[in-house]
């Protein structure tokens, strides 16, 4: 009989702390500091008591790091710890309420019929309508050196685990809204070339920009906006009741990104940065211009014409991508605006 390998070993500390007596309690359960506060009375009565779930910090932060133990993405979090009845009770507390809070505040445009073409309209009408302040016309015509690694770390959360949110919907579809998400995913994962993963290709990009690249490190510097549109992506592609808005969210999200990646990788020219930096934005120019017809039609619109019981959700998951992610990014904007950091203040040691 051969024995089995041992575990790897866990990192012992975390390079961020809690926010809250919900994150702390949760975070010490996590790392193996339970001391049997019962996180999940605490998570009812902090749903209880805020006044906005999407930017709580305690809330969200909390939410994060439940989140990271399923993806490993946190060296720090016990796997043994990563089904615990007790954790998943509170997660789901906090879930319920953070999607009951964005189907209250986000639009969602009337459905169209369950057709590929229709809803492929739909979509790009609705990416098409998006009003919202463009962070990335800022950093091609305005941003400050110190700004565009803002911009870089405000992104770190999501784009260090980039595509991972969207790849839990692939055992949960089938046929032609499966191989469409799996041609999507292939590029974000480099087709088979580790070094064009888009993961590291950011990495490579914060690393060239003077930035840690490693997994967390900024997470005490992002407001809870920020945490909030990748912890969305997480709540969506992590419930299998939510497949639909899981692909709804890839497709919005595929669909507004070739331009502002563009004018990101041109105002990091601009700023005279390492042509590392620029070269992530770059990839996405050509890759998401193709994506994003794959997303809306293939995709969501194959999903909804087989499965037409999923369409409103596949446009409130596209309609909750461009809220949120507007959102974050007037919280940037009108930080900068103010003369100020749009990064979290740190609280004191």
């Amino acid at each position: 009989m051969t024995a089995s390998a041992p575990a790897p070993a866990r990192a012992t500390s975390l390079a961020f702390g809690d926010r809250g007596p919900l994150s702390r309690a949760v975070l010490a359960h996590l790392t193996g500091a339970h001391d049997g506060t019962d996180h999940t009375s605490l998570a009812e009565t902090a749903v209880a008591a805020s006044a906005d779930i999407v930017r709580d910090d305690d809330i969200q932060l909390t939410l994060f790091v439940l989140y990271a133990s399923a993806y490993g993405s946190l060296p720090e979090l016990d796997p043994e710890l990563e089904w615990d009845p007790a954790l998943l009770a509170t997660r789901r507390t906090l879930e319920r309420a953070f999607e009951d809070a964005l189907r209250r505040t986000v639009p969602v445009p009337t459905a169209p019929e369950a057709t590929v073409d229709a809803v492929g309209r739909a979509l790009f009408e609705l990416a098409a309508a998006d009003s919202g302040p463009s962070l990335s016309r800022y950093i091609a015509k305005k941003a400050t050196e110190d700004q565009a690694r803002e911009m870089l770390m405000q992104r770190s959360a999501y784009t260090l685990r980039e595509a991972d949110p969207h790849s839990w919907a692939i055992p949960r579809l089938e046929g032609r809204a499966k191989a469409a998400l799996v041609e999507i995913q292939s590029d974000e994962y480099g087709g088979g070339r580790p070094q064009r993963v888009h993961a590291e290709l950011f990495a490579r990009a914060m690393r060239a920009a003077g930035l840690d690249a490693t997994y967390g490190a900024y997470i005490d510097d992002l407001p809870a906006i920020t945490l909030a549109s990748f912890t969305m992506m997480s709540l969506f592609g992590l419930n299998r009741r939510l497949v639909g808005a899981i692909v709804g969210h890839l497709a919005a999200y595929e669909m507004t990104s070739s331009i502002p990646c563009r004018l990101y990788a041109d105002g990091l020219r601009r700023l005279g940065f390492d042509p590392d930096v620029s070269a992530y934005f770059d990839e996405h120019v050509e890759a998401d211009a193709v994506h994003e017809q794959i997303a809306a039609r293939d995709l969501a619109g194959s999903l909804a014409e087989d499965h037409p019981e999923l369409l409103p959700d596949i446009l409130f998951g596209a309609a909750a991508c461009l809220t949120v992610d507007g959102w974050a990014g007037a919280h940037v904007l009108e930080s900068w605006s103010a003369g100020e950091s749009s990064l979290r203040a740190r609280a004191a040691s």
